[in-house]
């Protein structure tokens, strides 16, 4: 039972580290600062931004140190990159010293290399010391291999803890507001300082890995209970930095604030208590509080051995029947069904049933992989979504500066971090609802991008109304918080779990291209406006200001992100028959072992 409440201990310590290594999220709350220093136009600022994401393509080497150093020695080497990346811009920034722009750079990519590597270990350390299996992409340090019914397993703590990661920027403007709100650069410092701390203290009981031990009889709806919990919990956090995470009165009463969002994150430290105590809970309120038919499903031993097959070469198409509605199979299921797919004579059936998946969990190495045009369909979905989501958050700071709202900044950063909570959190509602509503997660992508263009063209046409750009900030965090974390399980999903770490970090390196492609298209607009309405110069660096100075960028943006809702819905139709036969196989093994 200590090894249980160990468990949850170190799912606390993962929120932890996510919840304060979301760095890059606050760029834009210093970015004008460090241009200004720097003297530097806005197209080398976007490559210092660029530097920042690039991190994520060198994300797949955590799990290369993994293999040859331990993992306390891997997450103290990722808080020093950061210390080192961070602390070297903030004396920079602070006129302590000079750098050439190249070794500026470099230390944004040295943050950005942190940011990838900081999350990657305490996953690690959850995963090694839960009763869950680890996902694929630590699959060499783990020494586990994901099957068919995997794919659903970890959408939940996946889901959970990766939100946190979204809500950063919140955390770190509420700190900055109690202890200097009037300078900038602190934000900075913070990110030095804070992931190192945060690794220190989370790293007790990460250490102190329980033994692995099989779930008593009532583990599985005990921890489905924790979760939920745990979830609870989750809301109420970005609950209460979306209301209390702007600008407060007073220094006292931003003090007052930032404790209560350390409260609400030392809190969950009493789910071990309620391990122990499960007892007086099961008594208590677990008796009439029921979850059957939820579909907040953890592990389901019975349906694990049915869709192990379904992530095998050796599971033939054959083996899977579908069921009527009175629970009779229904032969030759495999075959498309005119009831389902339509009219396949038809050019645009064509088009949508050619090659498409057959079933979920395949494995698709590399060569595989860029032959389907399911996967560069899902590139460009991503690419033309979440990826413009981030560039526009990295330049938050130059667009309310431009409208004039410069006051409003950490507000908008704040509201861009909370909505993006909110969006990551929300990726696991395919999981919560499956057994009442069953919809694609392909599906659920279509419809998280939609917000995406209606909040870019809104950008477009409201001139400097802050209420537009409040909405449009809110609406673009939701969308991408959301296909950020349900990027995970959908790799895994469609291009098999054993492949996810290769096939995931192909599919992310659309967001330092998408950051360079973005980022340079609206510094270009930004610096061509300003040269005809200079307000303000330093150095070299010209400030442009009003309406014109991202009126293109936002119609460019949000053209392209029709182009990617366009390109998830495609998927969505060309995979929705792999989905439910996915779905249907789990039902029927339901109602043969029940």
């Amino acid at each position: 039972m200590a090894g249980q409440s160990r468990k949850w201990m170190i799912l606390v310590a993962t929120i932890w580290i996510q919840a304060f290594t979301g760095t890059n999220f606050d760029f834009s709350a210093y970015s004008s600062d460090l241009k200004s220093v720097l003297g530097i136009s806005q197209v080398q600022l976007n490559y210092l931004a660029v530097a920042s994401d690039l991190g994520k393509v060198f994300g797949w080497s955590s799990g290369l140190a993994l293999l040859y150093f331990p993992l306390w020695a891997v997450l103290f080497a990722a808080a020093m990159m950061g210390f080192v990346g961070y602390g070297v811009q903030w004396l920079v920034i602070n006129d302590l010293i000079s750098l050439p722009y190249i070794v500026v750079f470099l230390s944004c990519l040295l943050a950005g290399l942190s940011i990838c590597w900081c999350p990657d270990t305490s996953w690690v350390g959850w995963w090694s010391s839960s009763t869950f299996v680890a996902p694929s992409e630590f699959a060499p340090v783990a020494s586990t291999k994901l099957a068919g019914s995997e794919l659903t397993r970890s959408h939940f703590h996946l889901s959970l803890t990766v939100s946190f990661n979204g809500v950063s920027a919140a955390l770190y403007t509420l700190a900055f507001n109690a202890i200097s709100p009037s300078s900038s650069q602190l934000y900075l410092l913070l990110n030095a300082l804070v992931p190192l701390l945060v690794s220190f203290f989370a790293l007790v009981p990460i250490l102190r890995q329980p033994p692995l031990e099989p779930l008593p009889p009532d583990g599985v709806r005990r921890d489905s209970l924790m979760f939920l919990l745990l979830n609870v919990i989750a809301i109420l956090n970005g609950v209460y930095l979306l209301l209390f995470g702007s600008n407060p009165s007073s220094l006292a009463t931003a003090r007052a604030l930032f404790g209560g969002a350390v409260f609400l994150l030392v809190f969950p430290l009493c789910i071990p208590g309620l391990v122990y105590a499960r007892s007086w809970y099961l008594r208590t309120i677990h008796s009439s509080f029921r979850l059957e038919g939820s579909g907040f499903i953890l592990v389901d031993v019975d349906e694990l051995e049915v869709h192990k097959g379904m992530a095998t070469r050796q599971s033939s198409l054959e083996g899977y029947q579908l069921l009527n509605d009175d629970g009779v199979p229904v032969t030759n299921a495999v075959t498309p069904q005119k009831s389902f797919d339509g009219d396949e004579d038809g050019f645009c059936m064509k088009v949508i049933t050619k090659g498409q998946l057959e079933m979920l969990g395949e494995e698709h190495p590399l060569g595989l992989l860029v032959r389907r045009w399911d996967f560069w369909l899902y590139y460009i979905a991503y690419f033309c979504g979440g990826t413009i989501g981030l560039v526009y958050s990295n330049n938050l700071g130059q667009i309310a500066q431009s409208l004039g709202q410069s006051s409003s900044t950490t507000t908008l950063v704040t509201l861009y971090s909370s909505f993006s909570f909110f969006g990551r959190l929300l990726s696991a509602t395919p999981d919560y609802i499956r057994a009442k509503v069953y919809f694609a997660r392909t599906g659920w992508l279509a419809i998280a991008l939609l917000p995406t263009p209606i909040a870019l063209f809104l950008l477009a046409s409201s001139g400097n109304a802050s209420a537009s750009l409040q909405a449009g900030t809110a609406l673009i965090g939701l969308s991408s918080g959301f296909i950020f974390a349900a990027a995970v399980s959908i790799t895994s999903e469609l291009f098999g779990p054993n492949s996810f770490g290769l096939n995931h970090n192909i599919l992310i390196t659309n967001i330092p291209i998408g950051s360079l492609v973005y980022g340079l298209l609206a510094a270009l607009v930004y610096d061509s406006h300003g040269v005809s309405r200079i307000t303000a110069v330093t150095l070299d660096s010209v400030v442009c200001m009003g309406r014109e100075c991202y009126f293109l960028t936002f119609v460019w943006w949000g053209c392209l992100s029709v182009l990617g809702l366009a390109s998830s819905v495609m998927l969505f139709l060309r995979t929705r028959r792999a989905y439910y036969r996915f779905e249907q196989a789990r039902i029927n093994s339901s109602l043969i072992y029940s």
